[in-house]
């Protein structure tokens, strides 16, 4: 895997920044990348995938259409390889690489019927592949991948999954058979639920507390598999039936978060970190490189968000560092002894003018240096949390480059920064 930076991308200045970096959709902009724990870095490492808004001062409209595009970072060409009605705000279409680098995975939505789908695309060739279910998180070896219900995610917040209208948007009343975590063969383009919500909660190890479920409406949010392809995180949410608004529940404060790990079979299910864990105040889950270890920020003692750690089955939660602060969407470098993260814009590390650190913090002593300062907040944001830009730092497979977000003169952008002399590479 090779990448190398055309010079036709702009660097970014701003701030002086602490690595180099490039502006790498200079163009018409309206650009994110998916998420922190996915990469856009192609397999090969010459093309970078992005999702295109339409536009940026409000939430997706059923039917409306983005654009899934490919920037070649050897040459610096842009180019839309697909148009696609399955999307959302803050990941956009779930654009994952599979594979190789002819297999492009994204969301879209049939609007004669309103089944959203997912697709498998060659951005070289043009041909592509319908494929049942939808795209949240691809494995590592591109074979398979892993979804809650992306129709039914705006129930519990608004910016993720797909939209439709709301009348086609299912209810989970308790916790139900039909609906959980979905596995999707990208051969064959078959798709089989792994566990439903039910089996999930009723058979995860310690037993969980849903003693009420029948009083809540359950639903599956995040899916992550870890680095060796073996286990997967899943995170399962919930609200009380009658907590009187139908989409984004997280704005209503009532929201339930468990996580869980699994095996591939689903036969060793794990309640990682309960509720009453997540009540403290926390976010952003994620694998350690070793794929047994989970990473979060987490109020563990009521005194404000650290990094933490736990195992996979939940054993051994404590802080992975007592200073510096958590905030944002951290990674454990492979290298396990640094973590990489962001902020949000109100978190205390963020500089309160709209601009945010992104945060290199070596796990030896604590210490901790800004890589880059770049502005996220929007107009658009104060009014609707999910128009904000998150910066979502994620890695290249080589562990020495990252892709971030940014807001630049009024519009998103996707970036690319060189962290290999922090690395020693």
């Amino acid at each position: 895997m090779t990448i190398r930076i055309s010079e036709r991308f702009p660097r970014y200045t701003e701030f002086d920044p602490q690595v180099p970096v490039w502006c790498v959709t200079p163009g018409e902009g309206r650009t994110i990348h998916r998420f922190f724990d996915t990469s856009p870095f192609s397999p090969s490492g010459r093309y970078l995938a992005a999702f295109r808004l339409p536009q940026e001062n409000r939430l997706p409209e059923p039917g409306e259409v983005g654009q899934i595009v490919l920037v070649d970072l050897h040459t610096g060409a842009e180019r839309v390889v697909a148009e696609t009605r399955g999307w959302e705000t803050q990941m956009g279409a779930n654009v994952n690489w599979g594979a190789d680098d002819a297999h492009l995975l994204f969301n879209d939505v049939d609007p004669a019927t309103w089944a959203p789908f997912g697709v498998c695309l060659d951005p070289q060739t043009g041909a592509s592949r319908r494929l049942e279910g939808c795209v949240y998180r691809a494995s590592p070896d591109g074979r398979w991948i892993a979804a809650a219900s992306m129709e039914r995610m705006r129930r519990t917040q608004h910016g993720y999954g797909v939209v439709i209208p709301d009348d086609r948007v299912p209810h989970n009343h308790g916790l139900v058979d039909d609906d959980g975590l979905w596995i999707t063969d990208v051969r064959t383009g078959r798709r089989r639920l792994l566990v439903s919500l039910r089996d999930c909660v009723r058979r995860a190890v310690p037993r969980s507390d849903f003693n009420d479920a029948d009083g809540l409406e359950v639903y599956g949010f995040h899916c992550k598999w870890n680095r060796q392809g073996d286990r997967l995180i899943f995170t399962v949410r919930a609200y009380p039936a009658d907590a009187g608004r139908d989409f984004d529940n997280i704005g209503a404060g009532v929201l339930r978060f468990d996580v869980y790990t699994l095996d591939n079979d689903a036969r060793d299910i794990r309640l990682a970190v309960p509720a009453d864990q997540w009540d403290k105040g926390g976010h952003h889950i994620n694998w350690f490189p070793d794929g047994r270890t989970l990473s979060m920020n987490l109020n563990i003692r009521r005194d404000g968000l650290r990094f933490v750690r736990c195992g996979a089955d939940g054993s051994g939660l404590a802080p992975i560092l007592e200073t510096p602060p958590g905030s944002g969407h951290p990674t454990i470098h492979p290298d396990d002894r640094h973590i990489l993260t962001d902020a949000y814009c109100g978190e205390p590390v963020g500089f309160g003018d709209g601009t945010i650190p992104l945060r290199w913090v070596d796990r030896r002593d604590g210490s901790e240096q800004t890589l880059v300062r770049m502005r996220v907040r929007t107009p658009q944001q104060d009014a609707c949390s999910a128009l904000r830009v998150d910066p979502h730092p994620a890695w290249d497979a080589t562990g020495r480059w990252i892709a971030f977000n940014g807001f630049a003169d009024g519009t998103r952008q996707v970036y690319v920064a060189d962290l290999s002399r922090l690395i020693g590479g």
